[in-house]
């Protein structure tokens, strides 16, 4: 599958405050949700191509660089998400080991308590003990369920990207003009 972006001018693919030299720049920001939005969008399975249609006289410019450009762009935002996902599976075992202490000493608060004043009383206590335990124990299941997931997916999406064939063709005379056309 094909994701295209048609530019009236090479410099609209990158982010204009970005100080570094062409191949490392920084990819302007609705560019890269676009392309990455476009490769969930095809979906896992399918192979991706990019295509960039610019004005004949950038061409020479950008043919030399931007497969290298789009490449580095996209192999440091994997390696940028692959950190975060680490971190934040650290974080859920460090809330696992936290979570499991605190409900251990709730467990043995919740023992501790049955002895102690009226049924009802230590009933009351011991049962809010113990639910407070497990509740202790919902950041690291949410981690270790749910929330690593959109990590390795972005992270798998920017490795297709960075891996994807780039190719540059001309614009179409006229196209810039048609109502329509992106850029």
């Amino acid at each position: 599958m094909l994701i295209a972006i048609r530019l009236t001018r090479l410099a609209q693919l990158f982010h204009s405050l970005d100080p570094a030299p062409f191949r490392e720049k920084d990819l302007d920001p609705a560019a890269e949700t676009y392309l990455v939005e476009s490769a969930e969008e095809i979906g896992a399975d399918s192979p991706i191509a990019l295509v960039f249609e610019l004005p004949e006289a950038e061409i020479p410019t950008a043919a030399p660089l931007l497969p290298e450009a789009i490449s580095h762009y996209f192999i440091a935002r994997a390696v940028s998400s692959r950190r975060e996902l680490n971190r934040l599976l650290r974080e859920g075992r460090a809330a696992l080991v936290i979570g499991l202490a605190f409900l251990g000493l709730c467990l043995v608060a919740s023992e501790v308590m049955s002895q102690w004043g009226t049924p009802l009383t230590a009933r009351f206590l011991g049962e809010g003990l113990l639910i407070v335990g497990w509740v202790a124990l919902w950041r690291p299941l949410e981690i270790f369920l749910y929330a690593w997931w959109p990590l390795y997916r972005r992270i798998r999406v920017h490795r297709r990207l960075a891996k994807a064939p780039v190719w540059i063709r001309a614009t179409p005379p006229g196209a810039l003009s048609k109502p329509g056309s992106s850029g």
